[in-house]
Order: C-alpha cells, then sequence, then structure tokens
C-alpha cells in the first residue's frame, strides 16, 4: 500500500496545501479512550484524490489547520461511523467537517443493517475482505510497525467508493433528502450533546424521583471536575452505580457515605465530606427546581401495543428497505400509540410522526392503531410472514 506517513510540521503544511484542492475528503481516525478524560487522538488517515495519508498528531505542535480545513467549504468528506471524528472537529475549530456523508448512516437507509461495522460494508457492498489483526492495537505506541499502518489506513482507502454506491442506491430510491435529514439531525444531536443534561445518562437514574435526580445531577457534576483536573476517565472517579445508590440513600452524612459498599477507597473516603455537602445542597432544592423525573410508562395498553406494534414496524421496515433500528425503537413505538391515546397532549408529535419516518411506518401503524389496516400471517415461514391489508 503507498501513502505518505507525516510526522513533521514542513510535511504536514504541504500536506494541508494538497488536500485544499481535493473533493471529496475522507478520513478517519484512531484514538484510545480508556485512561483520559478526553479521548486521546493517535492517529488521523486521509485518502483524498489519489493519495493515502498518515498523519501522526502526538509528532506535531498543532493540529487546528487540518480541522479548519476540513470545516471550510469546497469539498465533501466522509466517514464511517465518525462520531468522534465529529468531536474532535467541534472541540477543535467549533465546527463540524463541511458536507458531512457517513457511509454507515447512508447504508442503514437503503435496507442495510445498522449500525454496520466498516468491514461488514466494505465486504458486503465491494467485495473486499477488511485486514484484521490489530483491534487491539495501543496506538499511543511508537514507533507504530508497517501492519500497523496499513490496517489503520485501509478504513479510509474504500470510503470513496462506498460512498458512490450508497449515494446511487439513495438517488435510485429517492432517499437523498432523507439522508440529508438525518444527517442535519445527526450533527445537531452530537453537538447539542456536547451541552445538554449529560448527567441523565447515568445508567440506572431512570426510575428516580426529581428529588433524587437533584442528588444525581450535582454528584454527576462533582465527578465531571474531578475526572477533568486528574485527567481520567469520569468512571475512574466513581462509577454510575454508586452514584445511583448515593441518590437513593438521600444521606448527607459523610459517615453513612462513607459507609457504602464501594465506597472503600482511599479518595473515596477522602471525598465523602465534600459530597455530603453537595447531597446536603441538592436536598434542599425547592420541589419545583427539582430535575423532571422519567415518564413511567406502567399503561398495559400502551405496553402491550407498543410491543405488538414494535413487531410490525420491523415487517414494514424490512418491506421498504430501511433499517428498522434506524427508524425508530420499542419507546418510539410506545410514544406514538401514546399520542394516539391521548396521553401526550401539548407535546410536540413524536418521531415516527414527523418527516420520512412519518412516510415509511407512521402512516400505517396510525392506520393500524385506528382499525384502516389489519395485520395477519400469510406463511410462517416466509422472510416476511406479515401481510398488511387495507379494510373497505
Amino acid at each position: 500500500m503507498s501513502y505518505r506517513s507525516i510526522t513533521k510540521e514542513a510535511d504536514f503544511l504541504a500536506a494541508l496545501k494538497h488536500l485544499e484542492g481535493c473533493d471529496p475528503i475522507a478520513f478517519d481516525t484512531e484514538f484510545v479512550s480508556e485512561h483520559t478524560y478526553r479521548p486521546q487522538l493517535c492517529l488521523i488517515q486521509v485518502a483524498a484524490g489519489d493519495e493515502l495519508l498518515v498523519i501522526d498528531p502526538l509528532g506535531l505542535k498543532h493540529l487546528e489547520p487540518f480541522w479548519e480545513l476540513l470545516a471550510a467549504p469546497g469539498h465533501e468528506t466522509i466517514v464511517h461511523a465518525g462520531r468522534q471524528e465529529l468531536v474532535f472537529c467541534l472541540e477543535a475549530v467549533g465546527r463540524p467537517p463541511n458536507d458531512l456523508f457517513d457511509v454507515q448512516l447512508a447504508a442503514g437507509l437503503i435496507g442495510l443493517e445498522y449500525p454496520a461495522g466498516y468491514g461488514t460494508l466494505i465486504s458486503r457492498l465491494l467485495g473486499v475482505r477488511p485486514q484484521k489483526g490489530e483491534t487491539r492495537t495501543d496506538w499511543r505506541k511508537r514507533p507504530l510497525s508497517e501492519r500497523q499502518l496499513e490496517y489503520a489506513l485501509d478504513d479510509v482507502r474504500h470510503l470513496q467508493a462506498l460512498r458512490n454506491m450508497l449515494h446511487g442506491k439513495l438517488e435510485e430510491l429517492g432517499r437523498m433528502s432523507w439522508f440529508h435529514d438525518e444527517m442535519n439531525a445527526w450533527l445537531a444531536d452530537v453537538a447539542q450533546s456536547r451541552t445538554s443534561e449529560r448527567w441523565r445518562k447515568v445508567a440506572g437514574s431512570a426510575s428516580l424521583s426529581g428529588r433524587s435526580l437533584s442528588i444525581v445531577r450535582a454528584v454527576w457534576n462533582w465527578r465531571e471536575g474531578e475526572a477533568q483536573r486528574r485527567n481520567c476517565p469520569v468512571k475512574q472517579v466513581l462509577r454510575d452505580d454508586l452514584i445511583v445508590e448515593l441518590a437513593k440513600r438521600r444521606s448527607d452524612d459523610p459517615k453513612q457515605i462513607a459507609a457504602v459498599r464501594g465506597m472503600e477507597r482511599g479518595d473515596l473516603k477522602r471525598a465523602a465530606p465534600h459530597l455530603a455537602e453537595l447531597i446536603a445542597e441538592a436536598l434542599l432544592t425547592p420541589e419545583e427546581k427539582y430535575p423532571e423525573a422519567m415518564r413511567s410508562e406502567s399503561n398495559p395498553q400502551l405496553m402491550m401495543l407498543g410491543q405488538f406494534l414494535s413487531s410490525a414496524l420491523s415487517s414494514i421496515c424490512r418491506d421498504a428497505q430501511v433499517a428498522p433500528s434506524l427508524v425508530g425503537t420499542a419507546s418510539d413505538v410506545r410514544e406514538l400509540v401514546a399520542h394516539r391515546m391521548g396521553d401526550r397532549n401539548g407535546e410536540p408529535d413524536p418521531a415516527l410522526a414527523c418527516g420520512w419516518r412519518a412516510t415509511v411506518v407512521g402512516q400505517l401503524l396510525e392506520d393500524l392503531l385506528s382499525g384502516k389496516v389489519s395485520i395477519r400471517i400469510q406463511d410462517p415461514n416466509a422472510q416476511q410472514p406479515l401481510v398488511f391489508e387495507r379494510r373497505d
């Protein structure tokens, strides 16, 4: 495999000059996230024009010019499952790569599985066997071997071919507008996730009351600050299950906090008095300022209809050549049913009732709920055993 290895500033600036005239630019990164607060960028692989480049961030002083180039207009940027690549760019220059095309997302919109791995896509669409053997590489170590570099570059050298095939299929199916809608929604979601209430993602907190959630929020904010200060992963500071346990106990007694199983570590014992202060302050929060508790979906009719229609959703999606997991989850189906039952008055329309999702599945599910369409099993052994029949 022929490529240029960029390890020096002069070569880096020359490579950027070359990339300024390229369209599209396909890129990928290798990073390590197990040891630091933010993932550590270790390698950037680029395929543009007739060149493959491997850029070593650990040997360069400033990478902002690369991210500025990606964010500048005048080219399409191709990635596969590029969430972390997008975050790197947003953190560096505050803007996403220009005209982003994610092949994983496009694949889901033509009926392939979602999310599909890069190896799966090049194998199914291009007939190329992916390289294996370096999945456990520590990309921080230098020097990297020729085998490691070629493995990394393999992740970008087929991206343009994938993009071209997927773009053609999207146009053939008339789904380019769907793709643009999804890309824009995905970009907005990634940007928002960096500033929104990320503490709500604490595992096990969904069933807690508003008062307990105020503790979760306070302790999460402390953990976030500690992890950033120590430059370590947040769960090395305090596990999610311990945050939830502290929130359930609602104790602002340092001794009781330190006595919780899992809090025996020396740094956590030393932090117990400060955690007690945070919990005490959270407990004094006025009720009207409590975080909103997650809605409990205990309605038995809602749960039953949601489960039934989730199976219908999968069948509809397969017929429509779109990945069910990209269209919606069981929770999205329950939201649609609740909306139809009048349990969500005053709230925004559910996802399955909007945009292309309404065209593919939302309206048909609505017709099932209203009795305009019936569903039956035609052939239990068929790939698509369910049949939808419109009633006269």
